[in-house]
């Protein structure tokens, strides 16, 4: 019998053996039993065990009152977040498809977004999900993950999944039909990366798009008045300025300066906050992505690597960036290109050991006229290396057929069709110890 009814095989038992009583309470676990096993049939047999999560759903919620019994909130980059209902057959492609349904927001074809689960560890890392996984195998992985992660410290109560939903493919002809509620959460996406050093701004710039996600986030900036007793009011406003650079400013512009520099600063920001008053949200969000979409390698996701020699290019940190165009690495301090390569060059690509190897084709040597065949190794941790074979195959094979792009992990590539999820023992989790050390390649 499929997972999804193996909580209620006692009370299931009544659909088999007896008629149910659709008033009383057995005869309506009866019910919903029934409309399990219809949707089991549907949707095919579950993966994993009933998890903790829904086996307390199923306990307190009385679940045949709900065509949809279990909810869990997805969280998104500007700090909100939406309560989204599912059943125990329900795939991350439908559970995806609800949420855009309440949240207004177009289908994953048309922007790219992906549901991300956070790491057991605790570690800060995510996983982007499978389109074709049930959100209730999901859940049960992790939390099985979590305990054998951390065996005789997991009650079950201290910690809960959380799911993300955030751009993972970016497009720019899908640009033009994107909803106010896309650009939103677009934008704090971006803002994020400049926190955290992953977009390139020069700390003029850096403190003008601080200023349009202040303004975002908190409305205008009222200034403090003279008559406040004890000079409260300018007290909050620096509290509020501090706390504005804490979550926008990039964090290495912000290193070792002194508490007159950091003064300096607040007042720069509170002058260029003080210019926006009166500019709606939609409208700051707009300057804000037409500032940004000016970088020509806007919507890349970058990894940090290290080329392991002997290479062609320096033994120094760089970046690996991965786009609709190719794959290219930038310098590590400045973001500046090295070296691009399209994908029509790329040979291979994916795990190599626990190394991330890249295969490209360059031009053909004039000795021999063939192309010549360049191999590049770099230093990545693992579920980096999986993520960005991920990222590549996706694009890969949204290339070859523009209908493929979707929630749901690539099903072809260049390079053998096998998944890093499949590779070790259908580890779901990269972070979790695992026994071999076989290729990840795709």
């Amino acid at each position: 019998m499929a997972w999804e009814i193996e909580e209620d095989v006692a009370l299931g038992a009544c659909l088999w053996f007896s008629p149910p009583l659709p008033r009383s309470e057995i005869g309506k676990y009866a019910i919903y039993c029934q409309r399990s096993v219809d949707r089991t049939v549907q949707a095919g047999e579950r993966e994993a065990k009933p998890s903790r999560m829904e086996i307390v759903s199923i306990l307190l919620r009385n679940p045949y009152h709900h065509s949809l019994p279990f909810s869990i909130p997805v969280h998104f980059m500007n700090g909100t977040y939406q309560v989204v209902g599912f059943d125990g057959s329900s795939t991350v492609d439908e559970f995806i498809q609800r949420l855009n349904q309440e949240t207004g927001m177009r289908k994953p074809s048309h922007m790219g977004f992906s549901l991300f689960i956070d790491d057991p560890s605790g570690r800060n890392l995510e996983h982007c999900l499978p389109g074709n996984m049930k959100i209730c195998d999901v859940i049960s992985k992790w939390e099985q993950a979590l305990k054998e992660l951390h065996p005789g410290k997991y009650d079950g109560g201290t910690r809960i999944v959380k799911l993300t939903y955030k751009n993972r493919l970016y497009f720019r002809s899908q640009a033009k039909g994107e909803t106010d509620r896309e650009r939103l959460l677009l934008a704090f996406q971006v803002s994020n990366e400049i926190a955290n050093g992953r977009f390139p701004v020069n700390k003029e710039l850096a403190l003008e798009m601080v200023a349009l996600m202040a303004q975002v986030e908190y409305g205008d900036l009222d200034r403090p008045g003279s008559s406040s007793p004890g000079g409260t009011s300018k007290l909050k406003m620096q509290h509020l300025l501090h706390q504005v650079l804490d979550k926008f400013y990039p964090k290495h512009y912000k290193q070792n300066i002194t508490p007159e520099q950091l003064r300096q600063l607040t007042d720069r920001l509170a002058m260029k906050w003080m210019v926006l008053q009166g500019c709606s949200p939609s409208e700051c969000i707009r300057i804000y992505l037409t500032v940004a979409r000016k970088w020509p390698l806007f919507g890349t996701k970058i990894f940090a690597a290290k080329p392991i020699l002997p290479s062609s290019l320096e033994d120094c940190p760089v970046w690996i960036a991965v786009n609709e165009d190719g794959i290219s690495i930038l310098d590590y301090n400045t973001m500046h290109l090295k070296v691009s390569y399209s994908y029509s060059s790329v040979l291979t690509f994916g795990g190599c050991r626990d190394d991330f190897m890249i295969v490209v084709s360059q031009m053909k040597e004039r000795s021999s006229g063939k192309n010549r065949t360049e191999k590049l190794l770099f230093t990545m941790a693992i579920p980096k290396i999986v993520e960005a074979t991920l990222l590549i195959a996706s694009y890969i094979n949204y290339r070859s057929s523009p209908s493929l792009l979707s929630s749901t992990q690539p099903s072809r590539s260049r390079t053998p069709a096998k998944k890093p999820w499949e590779t070790e023992n259908r580890c779901f989790f990269p972070s979790m110890p695992r026994s071999t050390k076989g290729p990840t390649l795709l």
